[in-house]
């Protein structure tokens, strides 16, 4: 894997629906069984580079992991980028496609700007099943 070394996390980062750090935080939710966040994870740490304490990764390699549910994760990898312990942008993985490079960049933006972009790729909390 290039970039740093990402920190890893798990339910007990989190206060309910909400991550226990200040500032802006993306926070990719990945599972070890998942080829696309196989593939996602290296290069969600390349954006990372410069400021790994801002990128984290949940794992949710368990089914039981109440992360699932909490956050509404229906696909992985899903990002979430909090601030201030807020969800304030998302972008949820495809079917079959995962995250490409334009939810990077977007999640990147989020994270470094401090206004969210626009969501990509029916990237939105509420995104129907």
């Amino acid at each position: 894997m290039t970039g740093p070394r990402l920190e890893r996390v798990g339910a007990e980062a989190f206060d309910g629906d909400r991550l226990r750090r200040p500032g802006r935080v993306a926070v990719a939710f990945l599972a070890d069984w998942c080829p696309f966040c196989r593939a996602f994870e290296p290069e969600f740490a390349r954006i990372a580079a410069g400021a790994p304490e801002r990128f984290l990764v949940a794992d949710l390699t368990s089914e039981e992991s109440p992360l699932w549910e909490r956050f509404r994760v229906e696909i992985v990898p899903t990002v979430v980028v909090f601030d201030s312990g807020r969800a304030v942008f998302r972008a949820d993985g495809v079917a079959g496609e995962g995250l490409d490079e334009r939810d990077l960049e977007a999640v990147s933006t989020a994270v470094r700007s401090g206004s969210p972009p626009a969501p990509v790729r029916g990237a939105s909390p509420g995104r129907p099943k």
